[in-house]
C-alpha cells in the first residue's frame, strides 16, 4: 500500500502525477515554483519531480502488463512514447528488464 506525504502540497503533486500530468502541471497544481517544488520534493520523496513521475508512470505500466495487456499496449497507456521507453525506464529505475521482471521467455 501506498503511503501518502505529510505535506498536502506533496500529496497534490502526487496525485497529479500518478494521472499522468507534467512536473509544470504539478507545479501549478500544489502552487509552486520550479525550484520550490524540487526542493520539498527531495524532502517528501527522496528525488526530484521528474523521477517522482517516471517511477509512477512505470507503476501504472507494470500493473497494466500485469493485467494482461501486452508491452507496447501497456507502455502507450501508461503515458511512455512506445515499448523502448518503458524498457529503458524498467532498466533505469529497476535495474532488469521487462522479461526478467515477468518471467517470460
Amino acid at each position: 500500500a501506498r503511503t501518502s506525504p505529510p505535506d498536502p502540497a506533496m500529496r497534490a503533486v502526487a496525485v497529479c502525477l500518478d494521472a499522468g500530468g507534467s512536473v509544470a502541471d504539478a507545479a501549478r497544481s500544489a502552487g509552486l515554483g520550479p525550484r520550490q517544488l524540487h526542493r520539498r520534493s527531495l524532502t517528501a520523496f527522496g528525488y526530484g519531480p521528474k523521477t517522482l513521475a517516471r517511477i509512477l508512470r512505470l507503476q501504472r505500466a507494470l500493473a497494466l502488463v500485469r493485467s494482461g495487456l501486452p508491452y507496447a499496449d501497456a507502455a502507450l497507456a501508461a503515458g511512455c512514447a512506445d515499448q523502448a521507453h518503458l524498457a529503458r525506464d524498467m532498466r533505469d529505475l529497476a535495474g532488469t528488464t521487462l522479461t526478467a521482471y515477468f518471467g517470460r521467455s
